[in-house]
């Protein structure tokens, strides 16, 4: 059994029990059954189930809202928008159902046309930072396309996804299609991984895990779409709005407490605007209220659990005064400090991914010194500039190797939109229009037209 704490109170919540191989085995058989039947649904009904499903899901969005708070800590409204995006999700994913596909390709003699078939059943690995939204963005693509799921939340944070999960039932979805293995990562996670009955691994956390899964996927050649760590740039330019690129920078590497694979934890501004730039930083960084997650007015909430606290605090040693720091509540709870460094490319803090409200302010001298500090990471997988340059904005855009990247903002994610990342950051993409052709394989198929004699 597993024990659920609030992270912003530290009382115990729930229990859950611990999923075994045996009930990993025992779920896949279900899901194989039930994935047969949803494939051999008519598009449109398939469509009409999952906007059920999407409906649902708005009219217990409070409900689940409030969970997500007690479980991960996070400020009320976040909690909203991340119920709201899941049920968005599933909306958008009933929408390519009937728009998924083939090709008539022109060939001599015959027809040739393809066709997108359902891989069968999908893993979904969710990580504990976005429990809901991230378990979405595979489950909603996956079903549409036709296949089964089995979601493995994280250890700390599956209250959310087995509440999702009788949802799903409530709005009539088939038994076994949607499942949920809560569970340790290294006897659940690791059973889905290696279980021949599962044809794709979905998976969102460290790299490090992430490389382990996929050198286990590939003793089966089974499909794998990784998401992975994130160590992303927020570059101003000298010719940038420089009250707003400082007013918008604690949000990029605050919000959810930094628990965030896209915040942009490396802030690089050019040398000639850096002192204005943390003047106006400070006020911005001091104006992000941490405190009660259930507070309409909190910015930030808690981390998830004392020892990620603890792990966030190794990167700021006492020998390394803060520039900023914000102010947490006194008393119970995980509380970390909003915190801001001036540092040097090679220092730790500005190379590893922190997962945390900890960020380090680099000088740069030009353009091409900016795209080089930009690069120097094994991570690519979002990032910000600031310039009132198009062209500037167009070619750093193009120069810095990241897969989501935003010009005098910081948005990363649309569920409209592709996502994922360069380097170490992950393969595959999720999200956008293509997301359902990626829970599927293509199939070609010639039909001779010659005739027989």
């Amino acid at each position: 059994m597993h024990e659920i704490i609030n992270p912003a109170t530290e009382e115990v919540i729930a229990t859950v029990p611990a999923s075994t191989p045996g009930d990993v085995d025992a779920a896949v058989a279900r899901a194989r059954t039930a994935q047969a039947a949803w494939a051999a649904l008519a598009p449109g009904d398939r469509a009409r189930q999952l906007r059920r499903f999407a409906a649902a899901v708005d009219t217990h969005l409070e409900e689940i809202a409030q969970l997500e708070v007690r479980e991960a800590g996070h400020p009320v409204g976040n909690a909203r928008w991340e119920v709201g995006n899941a049920r968005d999700l599933l909306d958008y994913a009933a929408g390519g159902i009937e728009r998924l596909t083939g090709a008539q390709i022109p060939v001599a003699g015959g027809i040739n046309v393809t066709f997108h078939e359902p891989l069968g059943v999908v893993a979904v690995i969710a990580p504990w930072n976005f429990p809901l939204p991230i378990a979405a963005w595979g489950l909603a693509p996956a079903l549409a396309a036709g296949n089964a799921v089995l979601l493995k939340p994280a250890e700390t944070t599956p209250l959310t996804a087995l509440r999702l999960a009788e949802v799903a039932l409530e709005a009539g979805l088939p038994e076994g299609l949607f499942q949920v293995l809560p569970g340790d990562g290294p006897v659940a996670g690791n059973a889905l991984v290696e279980h021949p009955g599962v044809a794709k691994v979905v998976f969102t956390g460290s790299t490090g895990v992430g490389k382990q899964i996929m050198a286990k996927c590939a003793a089966g050649v089974k499909r794998v779409t990784l998401e992975l760590g994130g160590k992303s740039p927020n570059i101003v330019f000298a010719d940038a709005d420089i009250e707003r690129a400082a007013a918008a920078a604690p949000g990029s590497f605050l919000d959810n407490t930094g628990q965030d694979c896209c915040a942009r934890s490396r802030i690089l501004v050019q040398r000639s605007v850096y002192d204005r730039f943390m003047e106006l930083l400070e006020p911005a960084v001091k104006s992000f209220t941490a405190g009660d997650p259930t507070d309409p007015a909190t910015s930030m909430g808690p981390l998830i659990s004392a020892a990620h606290r603890e792990r966030v605090r190794a990167y700021v040693p006492e020998s390394a005064p803060a520039a900023i720091r914000g102010e947490v509540p006194a008393g119970k709870g995980f509380w970390y400090p909003a915190t801001v460094l001036e540092g040097n490319p090679d220092d730790r803090v500005a190379v590893e991914e922190v997962f945390g409200p900890v960020a380090v302010v680099i000088p740069f001298e030009d353009e091409a010194d900016a795209v080089r500090l930009a690069n120097a990471t094994d991570y690519g997988l979002s990032g910000s500039l600031w310039t009132r340059d198009v062209g500037r904005a167009l070619r750093v855009s193009r120069a810095v190797d990241a897969g989501n990247l935003s010009v005098n903002s910081h948005s990363s994610v649309r569920y409209w939109t592709p996502f994922g990342g360069f380097k170490q950051s992950g393969i595959g993409r999720e999200l956008g229009p293509d997301a359902l052709a990626a829970f599927t394989e293509t199939k070609n198929v010639f039909i001779s037209t010659e005739e027989t004699k």
